[in-house]
């Protein structure tokens, strides 16, 4: 007997559904939770005009003029320029690091020279890995001449003030030609392993548990972080595969320079690895449903992706976004992958960057094998 399209019973299992949805709180976070993680970091975490960009001054000349324009460039608001005085070897120390954004040389007898209308040269540096953090930044050129002019209209002994006094030079250092593709595949590299890492571990893991397998495995005498640390070392395969295909991509399809270590590189990439894993499985100690796991992953994952600095400059993010995203370990990454390719940096330029990943490490699997024991209790 054929039935028609009764209301009540379309009703009672839509009603089914609703009581089903708000039962499960991982769904329900995720209605609130994605939109307004996404308007908080859109709306007030990213910026694409970052301002307030580290610099220091290496000053041969500490007179009025050279004073002048390096206030004249703290007033634009696009610098903020560090109260100590560096070396130049201290100054290319702190640009390859990381620590600075620009680099300001005001050579020996720079007042002399502009007093006398020799047009002195003024050197900036910037760190060019990120182009979209300094392209606002590099229009200092028309307040560094400004700010050159006033100090030689107010010079009685100059007559005439030349257009341009001062021979203004921009280096845009590791990537002159300000290519897209320096900045965010060498990134890739982290993202792909952060997506992939996450995601296929936690699930693994889960789907062991739903099967039944996992008791099992338990029950022989391997203890929890035995079976833990046995079950991630296929992956830790798959994401060597991944980071060389990245790599040789990189090198071949999109030219990107290796200027650095490949065998540190491939060390970090290592302790990288290993702290998206613990994370996987830390996510895995909680879900219960593969659903679930991929849920979790993705809160984890969204923030990791826009408050790196992958997509927008690191910098030009407030001052809680930056809090945050130094806690994941994709923030790290990005400045140990481009600076080891791009700018050719060592251990002792990278640990900066590396030690915060591998505690990060021993955090996640600490918690993941406590909650291990509970769950399993």
């Amino acid at each position: 007997m054929r039935y028609g399209f009764s209301f009540k019973r379309f009703w009672a299992l839509a009603l089914k559904e609703f009581i089903q949805m708000r039962r499960d709180r991982l769904t329900f976070a995720m209605m609130f939770g994605i939109p307004l993680m996404q308007l908080t970091i859109f709306g007030f975490a990213i910026n694409t005009d970052p301002k307030h960009l580290p610099a220091v001054v290496v000053a041969g000349d500490n007179g009025p003029v050279p004073r002048s324009i390096v206030q004249a460039l703290r007033t634009t608001d696009y610098f903020d320029i560090l109260p100590e005085t560096a070396s130049e070897a201290e100054a290319q120390e702190m640009i390859a690091k990381g620590d600075v954004q620009f680099v300001i040389t005001i050579p020996v007898n720079f007042t002399r020279d502009l007093l006398r209308n020799q047009h002195p040269q003024l050197l900036v540096q910037a760190d060019a890995t990120d182009p979209v953090a300094v392209g606002n930044a590099v229009g200092a050129a028309a307040v560094i001449q400004q700010a050159a002019t006033r100090e030689l209209q107010g010079a009685v002994a100059v007559v005439a003030t030349p257009p341009d006094p001062v021979d203004y030079r921009l280096h845009l250092m590791y990537n002159p030609e300000r290519r897209s593709q320096l900045n965010i595949v060498p990134a890739l590299l982290g993202l792909v392993l952060t997506m992939t890492m996450v995601n296929i571990t936690a699930m693994a893991i889960v789907r062991e548990k739903e099967r039944g397998t996992m008791e099992n495995l338990l029950s022989t005498p391997a203890r929890p972080a035995e079976v833990m640390l046995g079950k991630i070392m296929p992956y830790i395969a798959i994401g060597y595969v991944q980071a060389c295909v990245i790599l040789l991509a990189a090198r071949w399809l999109f030219d990107v320079p290796e200027e650095g270590n490949l065998g540190l590189l491939a060390g970090c990439v290592l302790i990288f690895i290993a702290a998206n894993l613990g994370m996987g499985i830390l996510l895995s100690t909680v879900a219960q449903s593969q659903l679930q796991a991929m849920q979790m992953a993705f809160f984890f994952f969204l923030p990791s992706m826009m408050l790196s600095g992958f997509f927008f400059p690191f910098r030009g993010m407030p001052a809680w976004a930056q809090w945050i995203g130094s806690v994941l370990p994709l923030s790290h990454f990005l400045r140990i992958v481009r600076g080891i390719l791009l700018k050719g940096n060592d251990f002792a330029e990278v640990w900066p960057n590396l030690w915060p990943i591998a505690l990060f490490f021993v955090l996640v699997m600490g918690f993941a094998v406590a909650r291990f024991r509970r769950t399993l209790d």
